[in-house]
């Protein structure tokens, strides 16, 4: 009796972040003009996120910006659990060819909200990507 009180006492004192299961499957952005398909990386629990998919105006906006070949790069990298259901990691703006801080929470089943700063906590951005597969 005494060892499955400490088990239990034990699995509820563990982070909040290793009880979080990392999102996986195919997600979109709100436009559906890139796919993004996540996968293990980095630290236990820690995870990616690669472009699987962009649509022909998606690369053009890249290309003009000088940030090349869109598809095949991690969008989310080295996210690590930070919280219940929750990443913190960089973020590839691929517009700018820059990486940010950033955050994902995955809010529902279908439903992953990704937000980053450029610095600071000024220049954020949120976006509500959407599984599809």
């Amino acid at each position: 009796m005494r060892v499955s009180v400490l088990l239990v006492a034990a699995a509820l004192a563990l982070p909040a972040a290793a009880q979080a299961k990392a999102p996986a499957g195919v997600w979109q952005n709100p436009k559906g003009s890139v796919r993004v398909q996540f996968r293990d990386c980095g630290a236990p629990g820690g995870i990616c996120g690669r472009i699987i998919w962009a649509s022909p105006e998606a690369q053009a906006k890249t290309d003009a910006a000088g940030g090349g070949k869109l598809v095949g790069r991690d969008l989310f990298q080295n996210f690590a659990p930070s919280g219940r259901g929750q990443w913190a990691g960089s973020v590839l703006i691929p517009d700018i060819g820059q990486s940010v801080q950033g955050t994902i929470t995955q809010t529902g089943p279908k439903t992953l909200v990704g937000e980053g700063c450029l610095f600071a906590g000024y220049g954020c951005k949120q976006q509500t990507w959407t599984r599809i597969k």
